[in-house]
């Protein structure tokens, strides 16, 4: 399992190179190499209302989203909170499911808020309307910098084809087999970098070789 799960992380790495997660409006998008991002907590906030946003959808649709968002200039807590309910739905709207969506992005500008600049505990995020796992791990992996590995469904797929997980395996039991592997491997802000590239890499393979219900595998 230990050489599989690493052995998958440099082959991808070497196959599509560094890249640049978790696109920004102040950086133009996506930003290879260059781990500094995000600079503000303006920047941290949009990560994570990114994250709600692409519950359920697909990035083109967040893009949209946060696109409309920046043009009502609301891509700041404060700033989202005073936009009224019906324009910010209507910015959203791409993203499906806006009535909700909505409402997970209000609570969370308000947590955002409160926390003054604080790094947030998974269980707290936890325990926010709308968030759950991944999102909850996408936030603190891309907005605070922590080392949580994200378990999506590409890499849930791309794993279970190779005999490391099961396909309905609990979340939490997936991550720690990455944690167990990688911690050892890697430590501190490089195992950030390494978990934020690893993600990436997954949903970068996982666009380009889905087909069906399969995957396009690496060679073993």
């Amino acid at each position: 399992m230990c050489f599989i799960i690493l052995k998958t992380y440099h082959d991808l790495l070497k196959i599509y190179g560094k890249q640049g997660w978790w696109p920004l409006t102040e950086s133009n998008g996506y930003h290879p190499g260059n781990y500094g991002f995000p600079k503000t907590p303006n920047q941290s906030f949009e990560i994570c209302i990114g994250t709600i946003l692409t519950q359920n959808t697909n990035w083109k649709s967040v893009e949209v989203a946060i696109s409309n968002l920046n043009r009502l200039q609301s891509l700041t807590p404060a700033s989202l909170l005073a936009l009224e309910t019906s324009p910010l739905k209507e910015a959203i709207r791409p993203t499906g499911y806006f009535n909700q969506k909505s409402l997970y992005l209000q609570t969370f500008a308000d947590f955002f808020l409160a926390l003054k600049e604080q790094i947030p505990s998974r269980d707290e995020l936890l325990a926010l309307r709308g968030i759950g796992e991944e999102t909850a791990d996408s936030m603190l992996l891309y907005a605070f910098k922590q080392p949580f590995f994200i378990v999506d469904s590409y890499t849930r797929r791309i794993f279970s084809d190779l005999g490391i997980v099961e396909m309905k395996e609990r979340y939490n039991s997936i991550q720690k087999k990455f944690h167990a592997v990688m911690e050892p491997e890697f430590s501190g802000f490089k195992r950030v970098q390494v978990y934020q590239e690893y993600h990436a890499l997954i949903v970068q393979h996982a666009k380009l070789h889905f087909s069906g219900k399969r995957l396009k595998l690496l060679p073993r």
